[in-house]
């Protein structure tokens, strides 16, 4: 059983991306926020297993769906929701939107609309540091369609043969945007990948924050030892489309169903519940105290300036 500390985290951690993520869903749909929007609901357990595993100097990439990185990494939620409305307070001034947060004080090195574009980037900032002997360990996340890409395959060779402290994550949802995994790899597990480049591939339960945690957390040991990268494959699943508005043809409702009944939340609550380790009322709290903190940062996204064009312009940030 793990410690009362560390399942507050968890849950903590988990419930603040799904309020800041259901918050989003509806500002999008009632036209408050510009630009795209990409839900991570559903996979909230695997960016709170890694992160909880790191060191707050550790470095994370993210993805197009990079909220609940940037979350479980310890960002603000205000300046996120303010980056999200396109406003001056936002991390990026507004410029950079939803795909595009960065917070290099908490060691969130960028999200990214590039697909595998952040894979590359998380490698340098292993090499960097290792070469000036820092001890941080870089993370990366990226899906299962961004494991076909040759910036994948050209980081992890390199990795390997440079033993860098760095560890893959692979967020895999079964879909590559909207074509099914066993339509783009003969494989089933990405995992396997790693034999090719002789490196540990390792596959973690992505709806169990505790599996997740476990698998992650050795790999970063390993990796912080000097023991090179590991290619973690979370088996995950999103319940909303790849994006707000996605008419989803490529799945039935039922398939979402089934998955949802495996929702991380939902099981890492019964979980406390089961031993002890948080009661109704420690969870009654949470939640409050929460979504007051996710309508602050609304209030505070929704009241901040507009991006100043002249100084987008400008191209200073």
């Amino acid at each position: 059983m793990i410690p009362h500390e560390l399942a507050k985290d968890m849950l903590t951690t988990m419930l603040k991306i799904r309020f800041f993520e259901e918050e989003a869903v509806k500002l999008f749909a009632a036209k408050e926020l510009p630009g795209w929007l990409h839900s991570y609901i559903g996979e909230e357990a695997v960016a709170t297993g890694v992160c909880l595993a790191l060191q707050p100097d550790d470095y994370i990439s993210s993805t197009h769906r990079g909220h609940g990185h940037c979350i479980a990494k310890g960002v603000s939620l205000k300046a996120m929701m303010a980056e999200l409305y396109g406003k001056a307070t936002g991390y990026c001034h507004g410029r950079g939107g939803s795909m595009h947060i960065a917070d290099f004080s908490k060691g969130m090195i960028g999200a990214n609309g590039i697909v595998g574009g952040g894979i590359p980037i998380a490698t340098g900032a292993a090499l960097g540091s290792m070469m000036k002997n820092l001890g941080r360990v870089s993370v990366c996340f990226f899906g299962d369609g961004a494991s076909n890409q040759g910036a994948f395959h050209e980081a992890l060779n390199l990795a390997a043969v440079w033993n860098l402290p760095v560890v893959y994550v692979c967020e895999n949802n079964l879909f590559a945007e909207t074509t099914p995994q066993k339509h783009h790899q003969k494989i089933v597990d990405i995992a396997q990948r790693a034999d090719a480049y002789g490196i540990i591939g390792d596959i973690a339960d992505g709806m169990n924050v505790l599996s997740v945690y476990e698998k992650a957390a050795l790999a970063v040991d390993r990796a912080r030892r000097g023991e090179g990268p590991t290619l973690l494959e979370c088996k995950t699943y999103r319940f909303r489309g790849h994006w707000e508005g996605d008419p989803q043809p490529y799945r039935t409702k039922n398939e979402i169903d089934e998955w949802k009944k495996k929702d991380p939340i939902r099981t890492f609550t019964q979980y406390v519940f089961d031993n002890g380790l948080l009661q109704q009322a420690d969870i009654a709290a949470l939640t409050l105290s929460i979504q007051t903190e996710i309508q602050e940062a609304v209030e505070y996204g929704r009241n901040s300036p507009l991006a100043d064009v002249q100084e987008a312009l400008s191209g200073h940030i």
